[in-house]
């Protein structure tokens, strides 16, 4: 954190980003005024930049656009997948194991997750981040900062709008 960023806006971005990097359903799209007056109160910088021309594409592109680009970006591209234990550790046993140590971590941090989703599920750490254990929340993305840099990097040269997102974690 820099002296000009403070905490709650550390977990403000985390927040916002958490929810863009959703699928875009139609609560993704009931929530947009609330994402935009974050992000309009984030302190000028990388992750105020990112998040608001993301959020200026999403409000101007069409809702089958939107999810028709998600898809094709986050479900059919090994290459911007948005489980970072993927990105260490490929499906082999030990990323069970960083899957369990995880959830582990989320629960002593205070966030029971359901088994809906994963606990590497970039969103769902940027939450965990938000609204759990915000120091610990920046550790998890500081361990997986390859992957995610991979995934930012992935996501600039499929000139995917979702690389200004992960842009803005990556500032954090």
């Amino acid at each position: 954190m820099t002296p000009a960023t403070s905490a709650r806006h550390v977990a403000m971005t985390c927040q916002v980003a958490s929810h863009l990097l959703g699928y875009p359903d139609e609560d993704f799209r009931a929530r947009l005024p609330l994402l935009e007056d974050a992000v309009a109160s984030l302190p000028a910088g990388r992750a105020h930049t990112g998040l608001a021309r993301f959020v200026d594409h999403v409000r101007t592109a069409p809702a089958r656009e939107l999810a028709e680009h998600y898809v094709s970006t986050f479900d059919r591209r090994r290459r911007c997948c948005l489980y970072l234990t993927w990105w260490t550790d490929g499906e082999t046993r030990r990323r069970g194991q960083a899957l369990a140590a995880l959830k582990e971590r989320y629960r002593r941090g205070g966030l029971e997750l359901g088994s809906r989703e994963l606990p590497d599920f970039l969103p769902v750490v940027l939450e965990y981040a938000a609204t759990g254990d915000l120091a610990d929340g920046l550790a998890v993305l500081q361990e997986q900062r390859a992957g995610l840099e991979l995934l930012r990097i992935a996501l600039e040269d499929a000139g995917s709008p979702y690389a200004d997102v992960v842009t803005a974690v990556c500032s954090l």
